[in-house]
């Protein structure tokens, strides 16, 4: 089902100009920025954890 979001006037503003320097539609970002998010969301914690392990290794060592 589609949806028309109502925004704020200033975050339509920053929207409207994001879309113009990046020649993008403002619909294009906000699906974007709707897919980033639930991505963001659905990430399991072990994931995350498993994540940070993994870059912060060689800290992890040194507090050994």
């Amino acid at each position: 089902m589609a949806m028309t979001p109502r925004l704020p006037d200033d975050l339509d503003a920053k929207l409207s100009e994001r879309a113009r320097r990046e020649g993008r539609s403002k619909q294009e970002l906000a699906i974007e920025a709707i897919r980033d998010a639930q991505d963001r969301a659905e990430l399991e914690v072990g994931d995350v954890l498993a994540e940070l392990i993994d870059s912060d290794a060689e800290m992890l060592d040194s507090l050994k």
